[in-house]
């Protein structure tokens, strides 16, 4: 499917990777070398916000990898949740992840997602998409219940939840692209891929 052409994701996110090598690209992976947290508040502390500020993070996540591996196209990811003006990271633990859900519960938050793709440690495309999602008012028993059997989503997603799980059920509306959701808009990506005749046309 590819001209040769090396393709890397600098991302540690599992459902970035499964999103692109299901539809048929061949891709490495290596995991940028940065405190994401630190990165975040560095980047708050110049006054620089939400949608801005997942377009930061996903460009510098690629940069040294970048710069590593001059002849290949980097992709850099990284997406923000945004929920009644209030900014959430991934959740520390379960008590941290049972405040987030019943914080969402009853109300819509926006996932601003973003990607960048370098070469030669040069920004020469990015992509941001927001969807937009609604939860329901759902019970304290299913949230325990779902606290209690899904511990990887928990730890891994920033909305606490994987959308092509258990987490769907959640939800009662949901306005936006699905893989941006996931994690990655790819259906932009790909187009731009086909432009740079990184995969065929």
């Amino acid at each position: 499917m590819q001209h040769n052409k090396k393709l890397i994701l600098a991302s540690q996110s599992k459902s970035r990777l499964k999103i692109l090598t299901d539809a048929g690209l061949d891709i490495t992976v290596q995991k940028p070398k940065i405190n994401e947290e630190s990165l975040k508040n560095s980047f708050l502390d110049q006054g620089i916000y939400f949608q801005k500020l997942a377009e930061s993070l996903a460009e510098v996540k690629a940069q040294k990898i970048s710069e590593e591996n001059p002849e290949a196209y980097v992709i850099g990811g990284d997406q923000i949740l945004l929920c009644s003006e209030h900014m959430f990271s991934k959740a520390d633990d379960v008590k941290d992840a049972r405040e987030h859900l019943r914080f969402f519960r009853g109300q819509s938050h926006h996932l601003i997602t973003s990607i960048a793709l370098l070469k030669a440690g040069q920004l020469i495309w990015s992509f941001t998409d927001i969807p937009e999602l609604t939860m329901r008012a759902f019970s304290d028993e299913f949230l325990e219940d779902y606290l209690s059997k899904n511990a990887e989503a928990i730890k891994n997603a920033v909305g606490c939840y994987y959308l092509e799980e258990a987490g769907i059920q959640f939800f009662d509306k949901i306005e936006g692209d699905f893989y941006s959701i996931l994690g990655l808009p790819l259906l932009p990506l790909l187009a731009k891929l086909r432009e740079l005749e990184v995969i065929k046309t």
